[in-house]
């Protein structure tokens, strides 16, 4: 795990400890936004914008299918994470050199894809776009190993919070707004150029962001990087119930939104443009305050109570969607539901983020963490995604939403059982 800081104290060095609010000015938090934001900025790009520039440009459906696989490298960035550990470029630190690089050569690729049309010549665009993604889970990897690096022990769910924050942020411009820029005013391939323009701006994050207060050593070896992170981790006590943990915390989560735009649209009776601008509105301003109050909130709770506070209301919170499937269809109960369901899932997302720094060791912090985040899909994509349906015809819209709640209570009673492991994490120095 991270050695930065004791818990029991707060103190690394000399100062006292942040507290509330006050945590997210701090100097090593404050600088996560923007890196979120351009963290989270090339991923529409190189889907569903490019998809809808694609659909106005008249290329096939099949064509237009064969671009998804472009966010490939998203799934497989913990392959390449041990090159990001063992290496550093030479300037800035071991990871924001990674950072660095990698905004330059994203704000470079993402203009040079607005010099292409995919009507004539979508080979080279999707190769971009192909490209574009692995520099952008590259960024990923050294964002994510930095910030786990970066953050005293009392300042990572607020510096989770942030990253939710400005990755949502970025998903808005880099989507929706980019979408009106392009067909009111800019066109496409300004758009792109614009969007290269946003991501040469964020890196000046980096330059302001802090190195660490303790530098840890890279692997001394290639072969090091790759097979001491895993032997580190599973030579700690209870680590296959870590594992396993991290698969079942959001689970009951995961279940209820697999399909929640379907239910909201098929089973509770809303239209469209309803659900449309309730998701996108209240959706997203809920989850950032949710992270947001996790963050302060963690501060006071530690990490243990704040993991099962916030899991538990993000199990309650599925029952919103039960009300909504045996009530007539308002959109002010429906805007009230999707609130609150995204508030307790932002609060339990800035507090199990903080839990994956905490399970890192700051010397593989790049491939522990892109392990650790991989493994937290499992359940949304093997389970939740082809389960979700059969679920729904046996037993119905009603009864599936108070199932989900039943699906949240085996990843909290285990994460009671661990509740002395989780208290060490918090406490280690």
């Amino acid at each position: 795990m991270t050695q930065v800081r004791g818990a029991d104290t707060g103190v690394a060095g000399a100062g006292a400890p942040t507290q509330g609010w006050r945590v997210y000015g701090g100097r090593r938090v404050a600088p996560l936004l923007v890196l979120g934001f351009a963290s989270g900025l090339p991923l529409a790009l190189t889907s569903g914008t490019l998809q809808a520039w694609a659909t106005v440009a008249q290329v096939s459906l099949q064509s237009i299918g064969f671009l998804t696989l472009a966010g490939t490298a998203y799934t497989l960035k913990f392959l390449w994470a041990p090159l990001v550990d063992r290496y550093a470029p030479p300037w800035l630190g071991r990871r924001r050199g990674w950072v660095f690089l990698t905004q330059w050569l994203l704000a470079a690729s993402i203009a040079a894809m607005g010099l292409f049309d995919p009507g004539s010549e979508l080979r080279v665009l999707a190769l971009l776009a192909v490209w574009v993604a692995f520099l952008s889970a590259t960024q990923d990897i050294a964002f994510d190993a930095y910030s786990t690096d970066v953050l005293r022990q009392d300042e990572r769910a607020a510096g989770a919070a942030l990253k939710v924050m400005g990755y949502r942020l970025a998903m808005v411009v880099s989507g929706g707004l980019a979408l009106i820029l392009a067909d009111q005013w800019l066109g496409w391939g300004a758009m792109y150029m614009l969007m290269g323009g946003l991501m040469a701006l964020a890196s000046l994050a980096t330059l302001w962001a802090p190195e660490p207060e303790r530098a840890a050593l890279p692997p001394r070896t290639l072969r090091e990087a790759v097979a001491e992170p895993l032997k580190e981790f599973f030579g700690r006590r209870g680590a296959w119930a870590i594992l396993l943990l991290i698969v079942l915390y959001k689970l009951g989560d995961a279940f209820a939104g697999a399909l929640s735009t379907t239910f909201l649209i098929r089973g509770a009776g809303f239209d469209v443009t309803e659900v449309g601008m309730v998701n996108k509105v209240f959706g997203l301003v809920a989850t950032i305050v949710g992270a947001l109050a996790g963050g302060a909130l963690m501060t006071r709770l530690g990490l243990y109570r704040a993991l099962m506070a916030f899991g538990l209301l993000q199990a309650v919170s599925n029952l919103g969607y039960w009300l909504l499937a045996v009530t007539p269809p308002h959109l002010y109960s429906m805007a009230v539901v999707v609130a609150v369901e995204n508030l307790c899932g932002g609060l339990g997302t800035a507090a199990f983020v903080a839990l994956l720094m905490a399970l890192c060791q700051a010397q593989f912090s790049a491939t522990q963490f892109a392990l650790l985040s991989a493994l937290s899909a499992v359940g949304r994509t093997y389970l939740a995604g082809p389960l979700t349906p059969v679920l729904v015809a046996a037993f119905g819209w009603p009864v599936f939403f108070v199932l989900t709640v039943a699906i949240a209570l085996p990843g909290l009673g285990l994460l009671w059982w661990m509740r002395g492991r989780i208290r060490e994490l918090d406490a280690s120095a």
